[in-house]
């Protein structure tokens, strides 16, 4: 009997349990991402020498390293910490009574993803910054990110087939804003690949393009992305999507509004670290309204939940959902 199995014949987590276990996964995912992005803006991306290890000989940050050693030292522990949190949910989707094997699968899915992007980032440091895998890395989280809103949606869902909850022409303008906003976030990365901050003061590559430029482009793809969203709203107003769809869709909004006033003052004041961080803590959180307005469009019924009315749900055919 495996150490899992034996935990689950011994303990049953309530639902709220299991839903805190997945949000936790879910809050130290944006922790990393924005503790990432401050170890690059604080010039600390060498501050340990290499990897595993900090330094050669040493396993943790030494004195002669300083405050960016301190820094990225610091950063890799709390990989543990999300390690831990990743490891909870998985615990307590298996001992969820009945067992829930497709929750389990999307923990341990989180778990190989902070295993892959513990080993991009060994790699980060070994090639000296090298943008590609800084951007490869900083990616690798979102789908990290991805991978853990997923999960905590399905905890409070069932695990019956996914039915709709608006139109087919609404799931998929959902589509379009959700490619669209994985867009943004990847051009983001080439502004960072190519901008003033290259994660240490030493001469560091960037990539082959101004960051001005790239910026621009950025920009565009953010009032694209814009567009859609005020257009989810208006049509989930339309077709009287169900309150918490629309809700949602407010939500994103809220969201875009000021992550782009953030984006502009940094743009014209020079980037600054700390609104940097800021609008990399607003990409996580733009991420997640994206996938919570997109996951709210469909149902998995708890068993023995009464469904919604049918005038919130079309009868139109189901489309393929998480």
């Amino acid at each position: 009997m495996t150490p899992l199995a034996l935990i689950a014949r011994r303990w049953t987590p309530t639902p709220r349990t299991l839903q805190r276990a997945a949000l936790a996964a879910v809050v130290m995912t944006v922790v990393i991402i924005v503790t990432g992005g401050a170890v690059r803006l604080t010039g600390s991306g060498l501050g340990c020498d290499t990897w595993p290890k900090c330094t050669d000989d040493s396993l943790f940050a030494t004195p002669a390293q300083g405050i960016h050693g301190a820094i990225e030292f610091g950063n890799r522990m709390l990989t543990y910490v999300l390690s831990a949190a990743v490891g909870w949910a998985i615990v307590a989707a298996r001992s969820t009574k009945p067992w829930r094997r497709g929750l389990t699968r999307l923990g341990w899915l989180q778990f190989w993803i902070v295993m892959g992007n513990a080993v991009i980032g060994g790699i980060t440091v070994w090639a000296g910054l090298n943008p590609w895998s800084v951007a490869g890395h900083f990616l690798l989280a979102n789908a990290l990110l991805t991978v853990a809103v997923i999960t905590w949606q399905r905890t409070r869902e069932g695990d019956t087939a996914p039915r709709p909850r608006v139109p087919r022409p609404v799931r998929k303008l959902s589509w379009a804003l959700l490619v669209t906003s994985g867009l943004l976030i990847a051009l983001g990365t080439t502004v960072t690949g190519s901008g003033k901050h290259a994660g240490d003061s030493s001469d560091v590559a960037r990539m082959p393009w101004d960051w001005i430029d790239a910026a621009h482009v950025h920009a565009v793809a953010a009032w694209v992305v814009c567009a859609l969203a005020i257009a989810m709203w208006f049509v989930l107003r339309v077709v009287d999507a169900p309150g918490d769809t629309r809700a949602r869709a407010r939500d994103l909004l809220v969201v875009l509004l000021a992550q782009g006033a953030v984006g502009y003052v940094q743009f014209f004041t020079e980037v600054p670290e700390i609104l940097v961080g800021v609008h990399m803590l607003g990409s996580s959180l733009m991420w997640i309204a994206v996938l919570r307005l997109a996951l709210s469009l469909r149902e998995r019924p708890l068993e023995g939940a009464a469904p919604l009315p049918a005038a919130a749900r079309p009868g139109s055919s189901v489309t393929a959902a998480v």
